[in-house]
């Protein structure tokens, strides 16, 4: 059932660009604070098939602010998605505009966070309770770009976490236009959880999300909470399109070493170990910090993991937490960590 969807090339050649793969089968999942340019850059070394998201933006901050800031990336990180948070069609549509002429491969709509604050925006998991606005947001985004254009959404909010419930939404969204929906297998409770308790305390239900599939076979649905690594995402490929995997792609990257290989059945794939990825890092770093000013430490948080369960890697983790936010700190101190893990 997984290759239902496969490869697919979505053109932008109305602008000149070459048409871009895209390949659901695996993603690293947006998140807030984490995804950004530098942790896709790190991760696209480790696998170059895997779709990479943006953080999740709000559709007025694209609009109304600093759009190179918010929406620049190079071109070495492709496939790149981008996900915007917002509940004004016209808002939206602008927005996925923009984000299209950046030149993402697609443009997602979070229906999934629960945070207060994006709540308060009128956004996110929230939206789950009005599918006839998100089915407006999502024809408007889809009538103003030619990429694809998909939704991330929980099983159910607070009492609304019934099978049919999930069923009708799908059901609205999908008669609205949308082929891919990107399912986090627990209901979202919007009072009395952090997100972070949002991740963790609602009970995962991978069977709502299969059943979904069974029932929409016509659609490509990526489910995604609590996978660890690649052989639970090679089981969950049995019964859906894709795999998305969060936090733990984020804590420990090296579990998607072997997912060119793996997933997307890549002959000439290299898994590359550890120190060898570093190595091939360490000249963006170099770049990032003399060309753009970037200081070390907003790059190196998002490698700290890459030796986890690994001899050497407290070590690694401390060396690099500890050194790399001084203010002159370089690519050296990258490379001074990388000599207390032995290669093996």
């Amino acid at each position: 059932m997984n290759n239902t969807y496969g490869s697919k090339l979505y053109g932008q050649e109305k602008q000149g660009k070459q048409p871009i793969l895209i390949d659901r089968k695996l993603s690293v999942a947006p998140m807030m604070d984490w995804t950004d340019r530098f942790q896709r850059s790190f991760i696209r070394i480790i696998t170059k098939h895997t779709l990479l998201y943006s953080e999740m933006i709000t559709s007025a901050a694209v609009v109304n602010g600093n759009q190179q800031k918010l929406l620049g990336f190079g071109n070495h990180e492709m496939p790149v998605a981008c996900q915007l948070g917002g509940s004004n069609p016209n808002q939206l549509a602008e927005a996925a505009k923009i984000v299209e002429n950046f030149g993402y491969c697609e443009v997602n709509l979070n229906i999934g966070c629960p945070s207060d604050r994006v709540q308060s925006g009128r956004f996110g998991a929230c939206l789950m309770a009005q599918p006839d606005l998100v089915a407006q947001c999502l024809s408007a985004m889809q009538n103003a770009v030619s990429i694809p254009v998909t939704i991330k959404s929980r099983i159910g909010i607070d009492d609304q976490d019934s099978y049919q419930s999930l069923h009708n939404f799908i059901k609205i969204i999908s008669d609205a236009g949308c082929q891919t929906f990107i399912i986090h297998a627990r209901k979202a409770i919007l009072k009395g959880l952090s997100p972070n308790e949002n991740r963790m305390i609602p009970p995962l239900k991978y069977d709502f999300v299969h059943t979904i599939k069974k029932d929409f076979p016509e659609f490509e649905i990526i489910i995604n909470g609590g996978i660890q690594n690649l052989d639970e995402a090679i089981t969950q490929l049995e019964k859906t399109d894709g795999v998305m995997i969060g936090r733990a792609a984020y804590q420990n990257p090296y579990i998607l070493a072997n997912a060119d290989m793996d997933i997307f059945n890549d002959k000439q794939a290299i898994v590359k170990s550890r120190h060898q990825i570093l190595r091939e890092f360490m000249p963006y770093v170099e770049k990032e910090i003399r060309d753009n000013k970037t200081q070390l430490k907003h790059i190196t948080r998002h490698i700290l993991g890459i030796f986890a369960g690994q001899a050497g890697g407290k070590q690694f983790r401390r060396y690099l937490s500890e050194s790399s936010y001084h203010s002159d700190a370089d690519h050296k101190i990258l490379m001074q960590a990388i000599k207390l893990v032995e290669e093996t």
